[in-house]
C-alpha cells in the first residue's frame, strides 16, 4: 500500500532524512529516540490536550461561509485557526514541541520566523513554560512585520534580526541552526514547519493534525460525513497545510489542493514557488525540492508574504507532488491580495496573507454544486494590515 506518511526514517519516498553537521548528530537523534515514546505518553497528551483546549481555545470552528459559496459554486467550509491563541495554527505546534524540550530536560529554546506568527507563538510558550527564548528574524521581515516584533518582545523573548543574504526566512532558519551547533545540549529548537531534518517534518505534522482531526468530527456533524471533496491549504515550508490533509492524506477520494506563493510570477525570478521551479537537493538539514541554480546555489526566493518566503519546501510535499496526491498551485502576489479583499468584504474575515494564498485558489479549481470543500484559514491579518493599507492606496491612486 503507498504511504504519505514519513517511515522510521524520516523518509517519504526518496525525500527526507536527516543531513546535519556532524556537532548537531546527537541532538537530531537524541530527539528522533525520544519524540514518538513522548508524545504517545499519557502525561504528554493530557497536557498538550489541555492546553489546546483552555489556553489555544480549540477546537477551532468550522464555519460555513454561505456568501463566499454562493460566489464559488459550492459549499465552503473555512476552517478557522486564525481564532487560536496569537492568530494562527502555530501555537498548535509551539505548545507541544515545548512539552517535548521539557521533558527532555532543555532550558533554552531557539526559535526562526518569516512572518513572525512562529516567533510569537514560541515566544508566547516559553513565557507559559518560564524558559528562555532567542527568535531569529531577517531583517526584511523584521520590517514589514514591526507588530509582531514588539509580541515577541513583549513576551519577554530576545529577537536576532539577521542581516545575511536577502534577510527573510531562509537566513534567519541558517542562524538558528548556527546557534543550535554552539549550544547543543541545554537547547531545544523549535522549528517551525513541516521542514527540516528527521523528525522535525512528521513531528510538526503529528501535532498539527489536530486540525484535520477537528475537520472530520464538525463535518460529521454539519454535514453528516467526515471527508470533504476538497482540502485547500497555503504551502510555505508546510505545517498548517500538514495539519489539514493528515488524516485524509491515504483517502484519495479526498482531493488536495495547496497554494504556493507565485511573488510576481514564476517567471519573473521574483518567486518562492518551489514546487514549480525547485530541483532536488538539501536544505536545512532535509533532502527535498529546492529553488537553485545550475551549479546548486540556493536562489533567493521572493514573496509578499514573509510566511511563505522560502527557496524549499517540506519534504512530504516533494513526494505528494511526485506521487500526482497533491495539486499544488502558484499564486501571485496581486492574486493572493484579491483574494484577501473579497474574503474582507464578502464574510467580514480579514486573513493572513499567508491564507490569501489559498483563498485564491478557488478561482482555479472548477467545483461542483454538490462540492464540499473545507479552507484553512491559517492566521488573521493583523499582521499584514500595513500591507494591506498600502495596497488599498495604490489602488485609489491609480
Amino acid at each position: 500500500m503507498k504511504t504519505y506518511h514519513a517511515d522510521e526514517n524520516g523518509y517519504y519516498g526518496e525525500f527526507g532524512g536527516a543531513y546535519v553537521p556532524e556537532i548537531l548528530h546527537k541532538c537530531v537523534d537524541d530527539l528522533q529516540k525520544t519524540y514518538l515514546k513522548v508524545m504517545e505518553s499519557d502525561s504528554f497528551k493530557q497536557e498538550f490536550n489541555q492546553l489546546l483546549r483552555d489556553y489555544v481555545g480549540r477546537p477551532s470552528p468550522l464555519y460555513h461561509a454561505k456568501r463566499l459559496s454562493e460566489r464559488y459554486g459550492c459549499k465552503i467550509y473555512l476552517k478557522r485557526e486564525d481564532l487560536n491563541h496569537t492568530g494562527a495554527h502555530k501555537i498548535n505546534n509551539t505548545i507541544g514541541q515545548i512539552l517535548i524540550a521539557k521533558r527532555m530536560g532543555k532550558t533554552r529554546i531557539i526559535a526562526e520566523t518569516g512572518a513572525g506568527q512562529h516567533g510569537v507563538a514560541t515566544a508566547t510558550v516559553c513565557a507559559l513554560m518560564d524558559m528562555e527564548c532567542v527568535v531569529y528574524m531577517g531583517k526584511t521581515d523584521v520590517e514589514r512585520q514591526y507588530p509582531n516584533v514588539q509580541r515577541m518582545k513583549m513576551l519577554g523573548a530576545t529577537v536576532r534580526p539577521v542581516t545575511s543574504g536577502n534577510m527573510t526566512l531562509k537566513d534567519a532558519t541558517n542562524d538558528a541552526i548556527r546557534d543550535w551547533c554552539c549550544h547543543p545540549a541545554d537547547t531545544f529548537y523549535i522549528l517551525g514547519t513541516a521542514a527540516g531534518p528527521h523528525p522535525y517534518p512528521d513531528m510538526v505534522s503529528r501535532l498539527q493534525s489536530v486540525i484535520s482531526e477537528e475537520i472530520k468530527k464538525q463535518l460529521l456533524e454539519q454535514e453528516g460525513r467526515e471527508n470533504p471533496d476538497y482540502l485547500i491549504a497555503c504551502l510555505g515550508g508546510g505545517s498548517n497545510a500538514a495539519g489539514t490533509i493528515y488524516h485524509y492524506l491515504h483517502d484519495e477520494q479526498v482531493k488536495i489542493v495547496l497554494a504556493e506563493a507565485g511573488g510576481k510570477g514564476i517567471d519573473t525570478g521574483m518567486s518562492a514557488a518551489t514546487i514549480q521551479l525547485g530541483k532536488t537537493g538539501i536544505i536545512h538539514g532535509s533532502k527535498t525540492l529546492v529553488m537553485q541554480t545550475e551549479d546548486g546555489q540556493i536562489e533567493e526566493p521572493y514573496s509578499i508574504s514573509a510566511g511563505l518566503d522560502y527557496p524549499g519546501i517540506g519534504p512530504m510535499y516533494a513526494h505528494l507532488n511526485k506521487e500526482k496526491r497533491a495539486r499544488v498551485l502558484a499564486i501571485n502576489d496581486d492574486e493572493a491580495l484579491a483574494a484577501a479583499f473579497e474574503l474582507t468584504r464578502i464574510e467580514g474575515i480579514i486573513p493572513a496573507l499567508e491564507s490569501s494564498h489559498a483563498l485564491a485558489a478557488l478561482k482555479k479549481v472548477e467545483f461542483k454544486p454538490t462540492d464540499v470543500v473545507v479552507l484553512t484559514v491559517s492566521g488573521r491579518g493583523d499582521k499584514d494590515i500595513q500591507t494591506y493599507i498600502q495596497a488599498m492606496n495604490e489602488k485609489e491612486n491609480n
